[in-house]
């Protein structure tokens, strides 16, 4: 894609919008339609242009293999976390109401986080799959 300059620059102008567009959408998420799921493929979704655009090679220079399986770890913590947290404070597993002074205020914390812990790990999913995807044929490295 090196000869397409103007999909080049247009892209590179694109994908902050798209970045803020899907924090917009996990932020909006606990109000309205959106969350985790939403935001962590729109997120993807543009780490997946910047692959088509500039290279699977730049794409893993700035979303290492190793650093996005480790947000899918993360992710997962992060939502078996906040139910564990849950459990630990006197309530069952994913019950948000003891995660603060108020139910209704341990509810909102708890879904924000949980919601975080979804959009990290399908984010780091929808990368990994299409870093896998887009892969395939090339010789393995060390």
């Amino acid at each position: 894609m090196k000869e397409h300059l103007i999909l080049r620059v247009i892209s590179k102008e694109l994908i902050p919008f798209v970045m803020l567009f899907a924090l917009y959408v996990q932020m909006h998420g606990d109000y309205g339609p959106g969350g985790g799921f939403q935001a962590g493929v729109v997120f993807a979704a543009a780490f997946v242009l910047y692959g088509l655009v500039f290279g699977l090679k730049t794409l893993r220079k700035v979303a290492p293999v190793a650093v996005v399986g480790a947000l899918v770890a993360l992710g997962l913590l992060i939502y078996a976390g906040t139910g564990v947290a849950g459990l630990l404070l006197g309530g069952t597993y994913l019950e948000y109401g003891p995660l603060a002074h108020d139910p209704v205020h341990g509810h909102h914390y708890g879904i924000m986080v949980i919601e975080l812990g979804v959009g990290i790990t399908v984010a780091a999913v929808m990368i990994t799959i299409f870093q896998s995807f887009a892969g395939r044929g090339e010789p393995e490295q060390d």
